[in-house]
C-alpha cells in the first residue's frame, strides 16, 4: 500500500466515522430531545469512544449544525430544483409547486430533533445566529434559482421579489412543519404545502401572475 493510498483508507474511515456519529445523533435526539441527549449518549448509540466524537465535532452544537446543513442542503435542492427548472424555456408553476410538494422532505423525526434545536438557540445568542446563517443560506439558494426564471414568469407583487419569495416558501414550510408535528399526518402536509405555494406563487388559480 502506497503513502496516498493510506492517506485515502484514513480520510475514508474519518468520513465514515463523522457519519455514523451523525446518524446515531439522530436518533438519539428523536427519541430524548435535543437538550436532554450527552455526548456520552452520541457515541454509545454510534459505538464509538470519546476520543472520536471529538476528532470530529467541538460540541453537539456542532454536530447539530453538520446534520441541519446536511438536511437545508436537501430541501433548498428539492425546492430550488422543482421551481426554476434549469435548462427548460420556461417555469411552470403549478407544475413545479406539485413537485414540490411530492419530493420535498417531511420527515416527523426531523422535525422534532429541528424544533428542539430552535427552543435551545433562542436562549443562546450565539446559537441563534450560527443558526440564522443557515436559515438564510436555504433562502439563498432558493432565491438564486427563482431569480434565474425571472425572465419566464412573473412573481406575484405583492411579494416584492426574489428575495420575498424565498421568505414565503420557508414561512410556508415551516408553517406546515408545525402543523405535522402536531397530527403526524405527512399526506395532509403535503397538500396543504400545495395550497399555500400555489396562493404564494400564482395568483391562487395555479396560473402564474
Amino acid at each position: 500500500m502506497t503513502a496516498q493510498d493510506a492517506v485515502r483508507r484514513v480520510t475514508r474511515r474519518r468520513a465514515q466515522t463523522r457519519a455514523n456519529l451523525l446518524d446515531a445523533a439522530f436518533a438519539v435526539f428523536a427519541a430524548k430531545g435535543f437538550g436532554r441527549v450527552s455526548i456520552e449518549e452520541v457515541c454509545e448509540a454510534a459505538g464509538y469512544s470519546r476520543g472520536a466524537f471529538y476528532s470530529n465535532f467541538a460540541t453537539l452544537d456542532e454536530l447539530f449544525f453538520a446534520l441541519y446543513q446536511d438536511r437545508a442542503d436537501l430541501i433548498a435542492a428539492q425546492v430550488a430544483d422543482a421551481l426554476a427548472q434549469e435548462g427548460g424555456p420556461d417555469l411552470d408553476v403549478p407544475a413545479s409547486v406539485d413537485r414540490v410538494a411530492e419530493v420535498l422532505l417531511l420527515d416527523v423525526d426531523w422535525l422534532l430533533v429541528k424544533t428542539d434545536f430552535l427552543v435551545h438557540a433562542a436562549r443562546e445568542p450565539e446559537v441563534a445566529r450560527a443558526l440564522l446563517d443557515h436559515r438564510a443560506r436555504l433562502r439563498e439558494a432558493i432565491a438564486d434559482r427563482l431569480s434565474r426564471a425571472r425572465g419566464h414568469t412573473a412573481l406575484p407583487a405583492l411579494l416584492g421579489d426574489v428575495d420575498g419569495a424565498a421568505h414565503a416558501v420557508v414561512a410556508a414550510y415551516d408553517g406546515v412543519t408545525t402543523q405535522l408535528l402536531l397530527d403526524k399526518d405527512v399526506d395532509a402536509a403535503r397538500t396543504w404545502l400545495k395550497q399555500l405555494l400555489t396562493a404564494l406563487l400564482t395568483d391562487g388559480s395555479g396560473t402564474p401572475v
